[in-house]
Parts: C-alpha cells; sequence; structure tokens
C-alpha cells in the first residue's frame, strides 16, 4: 500500500487559488463599494484582505520562504496604499507594470549570478528530477551545451514578465481613470483585475508552457529520457529508484 506523499498539502490549487485571490476580491470591490454597503475603504480593505490572507496561510503552511509570494504581498500593500491613501490613479498604472517589471529584470540579472531564477521557476528539483538530468548530461558530455539552451530560455522567461509589465500599465490606464478611494475607482479596480486574467495571466502561462516544452524538448534530445522519466516524483519512493535508468 502506497503511503500519502508529504508533499500533498504542497501541491497547487489553480481554481481555489483564483478563486480567493482575483474572483472573490473583484465581487467585493464592483457590488460592496456603494455608501449603503461597506463604502469604498471598507470594501478595498475586505477585497485586500482575501488575498492577502490567503498569502499569509500559503507562506505559514509551506514553512519556508517564498520570495514570489512576498512579491505578491508587496503588491497588495501598494494597490491598498493608492486607494486608502486616495493617491493619483496614474500610480496604479506605475505599479502594476513596475512589479512584473521588476521581476524580469530580476531573471535577467539573476544570469550572472550562480543562481538564475529560472531553476527557481522552471527548471527546478520541485518540478523536474534535475539531479538525473544534469547525471545524464555529464555522462554524455553535454552540460556546456545544455546550459546554453538554459541561458536562452532565460532570456525568453524574462521576456514573458516584460510581456506582462506593458499589459499591466496599457490595462491600468485603459479601465482605471476615476479618483481613488471613491466607489468608482474600486469598481474599475475590481474589473481590471478580472480582466487581468485573460488578456494577461493566460497568455503569460501559455508563454510559460512554451519555454517548458522547449525545455522538455531540450532535455529529451540530449539525454534520451521520456517526460515522465525527467519529471520529479517526490512520491515515488525506493521501488522506483530500481527502474531509475534500466527502465525495468
Amino acid at each position: 500500500m502506497t503511503s500519502p506523499s508529504p508533499t500533498d498539502e504542497q501541491k497547487p490549487r489553480p481554481l481555489l487559488d483564483l478563486l480567493v485571490s482575483i474572483v472573490i476580491p473583484s465581487l467585493v470591490l464592483m457590488k460592496l463599494s456603494s455608501p449603503e454597503r461597506l463604502g469604498a475603504d471598507g470594501a478595498l480593505l475586505l477585497a485586500l484582505a482575501f488575498p492577502l490572507g490567503w498569502g499569509a496561510l500559503d507562506l505559514i503552511g509551506r514553512r519556508r520562504f517564498n520570495w514570489i509570494a512576498l512579491l505578491g504581498l508587496v503588491s497588495i500593500a501598494l494597490t491598498g496604499g493608492i486607494g486608502l491613501l486616495r493617491l493619483n490613479p496614474q500610480w496604479l498604472a506605475i505599479k502594476e507594470a513596475a512589479v512584473p517589471g521588476i521581476l524580469g529584470i530580476a531573471v535577467l540579472v539573476s544570469t550572472r549570478t550562480r543562481y538564475p531564477l529560472i531553476r527557481t521557476l522552471l527548471y527546478s528539483p520541485r518540478i523536474l528530477d534535475v539531479a538525473r538530468i544534469h547525471q545524464r548530461l555529464e555522462d554524455r558530455g553535454l552540460v556546456e551545451q545544455f546550459e546554453a539552451r538554459l541561458l536562452r530560455a532565460t532570456y525568453w522567461l524574462s521576456g514573458t514578465f516584460f510581456f506582462s509589465s506593458a499589459m499591466n500599465y496599457i490595462l491600468a490606464k485603459w479601465l482605471v481613470n476615476s479618483p481613488a478611494g471613491s466607489e468608482a475607482f474600486n469598481a474599475e479596480l475590481g474589473r481590471m483585475t478580472l480582466l487581468s486574467y485573460p488578456m494577461i495571466a493566460i497568455p503569460s502561462m501559455l508563454m510559460m508552457m512554451a519555454i517548458f516544452y522547449y525545455l522538455w524538448r531540450t532535455i529529451h534530445g540530449m539525454t534520451g529520457l521520456r517526460l515522465e522519466d525527467i519529471l520529479a516524483q517526490h512520491d515515488r519512493g525506493g521501488a522506483s529508484n530500481r527502474t531509475d535508468d534500466t527502465g525495468r
């Protein structure tokens, strides 16, 4: 009998994440911002509480530092600050563009360090059996060629963040024009949040998938390993170790 994996609690929950972080906050902003309900400030605080609380619970539950979650919390805090401090909506567009833009720059800068961010986002032991892949590349003398391909994928990865940055700015400028802190501002912010998923998040996700496919084709071509061989399987246990390279 197979015992439960210790990583079960860390499995992705995309639909639940989408519901708590995007759909519910957007509905709160659009439906509860009128003076006879929560008011603009009350609705904004309640809407921000959902992704803020969800991110905090995720960090506590995983018991490890997650810089991507931290970036999300900073983004949420900045959005709330713009509304509560009644800043010019122009700052919202700047903030929306700055967060993915900074991440794209960080991906590029990381190529000059010992820890490129692509190894955290895509070529990660949590996703791929990196040790096995590296061993096979080493056996075939292809490590340097693979690193060159990985660098190319890193440039493409940074491009997805720059695309998101530009689209965020355009969307914010297009939809959010009312004074910050007003009912209309909250409604526009809610619509922007809802539209950001199909207009920005999904295209960016497709780009990520294309980069991952490029990595897979590169790894397969250089190592001969199948997709099921290179995917990380944290719960495969000792039995699978016997099939590691023989396939028996």
